[in-house]
C-alpha cells in the first residue's frame, strides 16, 4: 500500500521557516519537524522505506507563509535534488562546480 505524507511549510514566531511532517497513513503519529531540507530528505525517505518507496508527497504552506520562504525552501529542493543526480551519476562535480565527495573524505593521507 502507497503512503502519502502531507509536507506543511511553517513559520515560527522568529520569521524562520521550517517543514511539518504527516504520515496520513497513521493517524496517531506527532507531526514530524524538519528545519532543513536535507533533515526533510532523511525523514520522507525514512518514511516511505515503510512503503515500500511508494509514497506520495503532497506540499501545503501554512497561513503566514511568506512567498519568499516558500521560494527558498524550493530552491533548497531544487539544490539537493541536482546535488543527488549529479551522486548517482557518479559526476565529479556538483551542479554548483564543488567537487562530489561521495562518501567519507579521508584525512589520513
Amino acid at each position: 500500500m502507497a503512503g502519502m505524507i502531507e509536507s506543511t511549510i511553517k513559520t515560527s514566531p522568529l520569521g524562520r521557516w521550517y517543514i511539518e511532517l504527516v504520515d496520513t497513513m497513521k493517524d496517531t503519529e506527532e507531526p514530524i519537524v524538519c528545519l532543513d531540507v536535507f533533515e526533510y530528505a532523511d525523514k520522507v525517505e525514512a518514511l516511505g522505506k515503510e512503503y515500500g518507496e511508494a509514497v506520495e508527497v503532497i506540499w501545503a504552506s501554512d497561513e503566514g507563509v511568506t512567498p519568499e520562504q516558500i521560494n527558498e525552501v524550493r530552491m533548497q529542493m531544487n539544490a539537493y535534488e541536482a546535488e543527488q543526480e549529479a551522486k548517482r551519476n557518479g559526476e565529479a562535480n556538483m551542479p554548483d562546480g564543488t567537487p562530489n565527495f561521495d562518501g567519507t573524505p579521508d584525512f589520513t593521507a
